[in-house]
């Protein structure tokens, strides 16, 4: 009969354990997720800005010499990320591709102009910036037009601090989410052993040697949670660079360090406050109440 009981004992610690651990390790695991896309937000934002191209076209008595000078002037330029000189006859390679027809049979003659597509860094695609730039290259006599998509570079910036606000806001509701829940898990642990907690005490334990073993087992359990989410996340990182690379989600090393840091301490940190928290708690409670 004890030897039943005991089994069914371990076995409602362990899976207690286990429910506690699994809880810190999703709450770690979406935090660092959100942790991560914070301080890659920036950089999404900027690599969605630099493909906006800026196409500048120039005449048809624009010849060779100019069009090096103009790349000459790009390459030096601050604003500029990357550009690519489109002659008319590529250009017209293109648009047979995307018309699926030869469009020169029926005009006789290649209509389109010599162009350079531009990508602005990331800075300077506002409309303010692309404004200045556009009225610095109007000033050279043989470009013919300048063209760009205005309504998206708005739609774009506009976009970019609603969704940095919002994730402000989410953050701070996500952290104070995810503190919650470890604290209702461990609380939940702690609640199952309250007749061990007043025993022990009714026997003249202190309460700093009670609460001892609870912190050490729940701060344990918080590394382990913290370790597999952290993992997970490393997992995830590891599988967005291979996929995405020109997202460059791997580049800020010291700043991803310091996410998988904060993991790591947030659930140390939550654990033993919130274990300390519960313990007082039944130990401030009378035998009766404990029912």
């Amino acid at each position: 009969m004890s030897s039943s009981f005991d089994k069914f004992q371990k076995r409602r610690v362990i899976t207690s354990y286990f429910s506690v651990v699994l809880s810190i390790f999703l709450v770690l695991f979406l935090l660092g997720i959100l942790g991560l896309f914070v301080i890659n937000s920036k950089r999404l934002s900027d690599n969605f800005k630099e493909e906006i191209a800026m196409t500048v076209f120039f005449k048809n008595e624009a010849d060779d010499m100019v069009m090096k000078a103009f790349s000459s002037e790009l390459k030096t330029a601050k604003f500029a990320k990357s550009f690519e000189y489109v002659s008319k006859e590529k250009a017209a390679e293109q648009h047979k591709k995307v018309i699926g027809e030869d469009f020169m049979q029926f005009l006789g003659v290649n209509p389109l102009q010599n162009s350079f597509d531009i990508h602005l860094k990331a800075d300077y695609v506002n409309n303010l910036e692309i404004s200045k730039i556009e009225t610095r290259l109007r000033k050279n006599p043989m470009i013919a037009d300048i063209v760009y998509d205005k309504q998206l570079v708005t739609l774009v910036n506009d976009n970019v601090k609603n969704i940095s606000m919002w994730i402000l806001i989410i953050s701070i509701v996500f952290a104070l989410v995810s503190v919650l829940l470890i604290n209702s898990s461990l609380r939940l642990s702690i609640y199952a052993n309250r007749f061990i907690i007043k025993t022990m005490q009714m026997v003249g334990a202190t309460k700093s040697f009670i609460r001892k073993p609870f912190l050490k087992t729940s701060v344990i359990l918080g590394l382990i949670g913290a370790g597999l989410a952290i993992l997970v996340l490393v997992g995830v990182l590891i599988y967005i660079e291979t996929n995405f690379p020109n997202l460059g989600i791997l580049e800020d090393k010291l700043a991803i360090a310091a996410v998988l840091m904060g993991v790591l301490v947030l659930s140390m940190v939550i654990t033993w406050l919130s274990t300390y928290f519960a313990t007082q708690r039944f130990l401030n409670l009378r035998t009766d109440d404990l029912y």
